[in-house]
């Protein structure tokens, strides 16, 4: 059994190559993956326990992910196991590869959706989330401009200078109105439980990744930007069972179920052409998946080998 650390994890995973394996991961149909709909949730004392079992028999592969989530943060472990026998394969803290894993699907969903020309990246949150996707998508695309939108200017101008001293970026504070207004492409990782900004804001061609919010009476878009976009989700079962950004203007008629154009794996296969016209707006709405987990631990212990 081998035990993988948070530095362990930094050194073997490349960016690219996890957005690859996600890719192709979710390029194949769903009839050899075995995963629950949605996450276990169990109470624990001050917080909750979040289990994400797995396996997929093409690969094959086996590993459940458990997250606790409390008022001292969030932890992550992956347990991979050899499907054959049951044995434990490697034991591995797991916060970096979650960021990772979630800002690698967002950019496999941007490299089906974004419009071609497209040029300045908006990313709204400055945590683990908002770094995660500017290192992925920084990796994958030179935009010219970088717009951050945090929760308050000083979290931005601190968000900007790491940025600037780690990536050698230049990245501009904005408020929330215009990181909407001026980005092509916009990520939204915050905790936020209302809507980040006001969806007339948003102009024709840009494509949305939503992450942040995971249950069904949080959100981080209001009604009007869900109707205005083209819709794709991870998996249909999840964003139905947590996806409070769609479910919200779902129970309040502002949406009905085939808003819900394709999820990751009609996309990416080519089955359902969600963007029509660069004027499209698209959205892929990310509850995360234990298929992404499974992969991404796999590759990390192949790696590691």
């Amino acid at each position: 059994m081998r035990a993988l650390t948070e530095q362990d994890l930094h050194r073997l995973l490349d960016p690219v190559a996890v957005v690859e394996v996600i890719e192709q991961a979710f390029r194949r149909d769903y009839r050899s993956t075995a995963v629950l709909p949605a996450r276990t949730h169990m109470p624990i004392p001050g917080g909750i326990l979040l289990m994400m079992p797995c396996y997929d028999s093409a690969l094959p592969a086996l590993g459940v992910k458990l997250v606790t989530v409390t008022r001292t943060g969030i932890q992550a472990h992956y347990s991979l196991l050899d499907p054959a026998t049951g044995t434990l394969l490697a034991a591995m803290e797991a916060n970096w590869l979650t960021d990772l894993r979630t800002a690698a699907t967002s950019a496999v969903a941007t490299r089906h959706l974004m419009r071609s020309g497209a040029s300045t990246l908006g990313i709204f949150g400055t945590g683990r989330q908002a770094w995660a996707h500017l290192l992925v998508f920084q990796k994958l695309w030179s935009f010219r401009r970088v717009l951050v939108c945090g929760s308050t200017p000083v979290a931005t101008l601190d968000f900007c200078r790491r940025v600037a001293g780690e990536l050698g970026l230049h990245a501009e504070p904005a408020d929330h109105a215009a990181c909407a207004a001026h980005a092509d492409v916009i990520c939204c990782c915050t905790t936020a439980t209302e809507p980040l900004f006001d969806g007339s804001g948003l102009r024709p061609g840009t494509h949305l990744n939503l992450v942040g919010a995971f249950r069904p009476d949080t959100r981080e878009v209001d009604d009007l930007t869900i109707q205005r976009a083209r819709v794709v989700v991870d998996t249909c079962e999840g964003a139905l069972a947590e996806a409070g950004d769609l479910l919200i203007p779902l129970a309040g008629g502002a949406i009905s179920r085939s808003h819900f154009l394709a999820d990751l794996h009609e996309l990416i296969s080519g089955k359902t052409r969600v963007r029509t016209a660069d004027d499209d707006i698209t959205l892929f709405k990310s509850v995360g998946c234990a298929l992404e987990d499974l992969v991404v631990a796999q590759l990390a212990f192949q790696e590691g080998c």
